[in-house]
């Protein structure tokens, strides 16, 4: 049973008017303990606890509320409230009181319970950021790993890992769907366009660029399962004696899976298939869903705040073409008239006025990936791309040189005798015209084109315009 003993009323604490103190009290013992913060070397000492409880409770709100057994309003200072807190904590199990019968010095570490809960807590408010995205890749490393090296604990961080998946993809869509709600209680309160949108591009900066981003490209479960799929195929393949040894290891390390008739291999392999499949069929979709609904109605609240505000506006309109309209308008303007006597309008300088930009910070790539040799498959590709390249390009250069051979000794010469003797005169002699625009740098004779109205025909054209180009020197 969980509420036995000490634990018979643990979250007693958690009640009452002193509730958000109490759990920052935990944050900051927590980080004091298990953090980067702590100092592993020696225990926090009773002086030191109350302190940083201290500390604690001048940062947390008291909260207006008649719940709880705690003596309201009889603390003269933070220091006894201090007090207070640590002996509650210790009475209802979140903390535990030790005594060293050598130095008969007292400590107070977190209990196995009040540390696992105290965890969620400090989580839910950290900056630090999660790499959920990776517990796909995780799930496929612990496989091959499995495969090779046929080491049943790798097999067991798989499946954990895999059942990780889905509790992120789970976690997610719950934040987006509060995060939809805290966007709409925010423009109830405030009624503030660029608010509204400082939110939603701030979410987008710092959520949804570095993590979901990726869930949804570069890291996507769609992407790793068919990867997985091939591992558990290997795994599967793998000779009869091999596989009853791994059985036997799997039985003797977890003892609460065994059941009569059924493999406990068997049931972790089928087991990483399914929440494969359930994230890719179900959880992937859902959350794509969420997303959309999250920018949709960030989009729907934007355009309806700057609606309000153009109709604000208009009203102010129609409020002068009224006053506009009225009779008694003379009376009204003679009395504004008297009070805006000694109204000074000044302007601003326009040189001292400037337009600063909202900075963006570019989202860091945190993706480690291993340089690996080009293929001769793909050397082979990039050759013939290049090759592709060249035999397609054409400059003013090749045209000159096509043209002085067509012309030979003449100034003369017709488009149907222009000479097709390979793929570059072909390619030369369709963009023969451009010959009078090549010409015009001034570098040396023109060159006329004239149309004969006429129309002619090749084996590589069914019907082309006849022309002439003739060579002339300039004046």
């Amino acid at each position: 049973m969980f509420f036995a003993d000490s634990y018979q009323h643990f979250f007693r604490p958690l009640t009452g008017k002193y509730r958000e103190q109490v759990v920052e009290c935990l944050r900051l013992l927590y980080e004091r303990l298990y953090t980067a913060k702590a100092d592993y070397g020696e225990s926090l000492s009773r002086e030191q606890i109350l302190e940083t409880f201290a500390e604690a409770l001048t940062r947390a709100p008291q909260l207006d509320s008649d719940g709880g057994d705690e003596p309201e309003g009889r603390f003269r200072g933070p220091r006894e409230q201090a007090v207070w807190v640590l002996n509650s904590l210790v009475e209802f199990g979140w903390l535990e009181k030790l005594v060293d019968s050598a130095s008969l010095t007292v400590s107070y570490p977190f209990s196995r319970r009040g540390r696992l809960f105290t965890q969620p807590l400090v989580e839910l408010n950290s900056t630090r950021v999660r790499t959920r995205h990776r517990n796909t890749r995780n799930t496929l490393n612990a496989l091959e790993a499995f495969a090779s090296r046929g080491e049943v604990y790798d097999l067991v961080d798989a499946w954990e890992y895999s059942e990780r998946i889905v509790a992120d993809f789970t976690d997610m869509i719950a934040e987006l769907e509060e995060r939809k709600r805290e966007l709409v209680r925010e423009v109830e309160a405030h009624i503030l366009v660029q608010q509204a949108t400082d939110e939603f591009f701030s979410f987008m900066e710092s959520r949804f660029q570095p993590d979901l981003a990726i869930r949804l490209s570069a890291d996507s479960v769609e992407k790793h399962r068919d990867s997985i799929g091939k591992v558990i195929g290997q795994i599967r393949r793998k000779d009869n004696a091999k596989k009853a040894e791994w059985e036997q290891r799997l039985r003797q390390q977890l003892p609460e899976l065994m059941s009569e008739g059924q493999s406990i291999l068997w049931l972790m392999l089928n087991t990483i298939e399914d929440r494969m499949r359930r994230a890719c069929e179900v959880k992937l979709p859902a959350l794509r869903h969420a997303l959309q609904g999250f920018t949709k109605r960030a989009e729907i609240i934007i355009r309806q705040l700057s609606y309000l505000q153009s109709n604000t506006e208009g009203a102010f309109t129609d409020l002068c073409q009224e006053l506009g309209q009225s009779g008694g308008r003379d009376a009204i303007l003679g009395q504004l008239g008297e009070q805006l006597a000694a109204f000074q309008l000044r302007l601003f300088d326009p040189k001292q006025t400037q337009l600063w930009q909202r900075n963006r910070r570019a989202p860091v790539n945190t993706l480690v990936e291993e340089h690996a040799a080009l293929s001769e498959e793909s050397q082979r590709g990039i050759v013939l791309q290049q090759l592709l390249d060249q035999a397609f390009n054409f400059n003013s250069g090749d045209l000159r040189n096509y043209l002085s051979t067509a012309l030979g000794s003449g100034q003369r010469v017709n488009s149907r005798d222009l000479p097709l003797k390979d793929a570059r005169d072909l390619l030369t002699m369709s963009h023969a015209l451009e010959a009078a625009a090549v010409s015009q740098d001034g570098s040396g004779p023109f060159m006329e084109v004239t149309f004969t109205g006429e129309v002619a025909r090749n084996e590589y054209f069914d019907q082309i315009d006849e022309y002439t180009l003739e060579l002339k020197h300039r004046d």
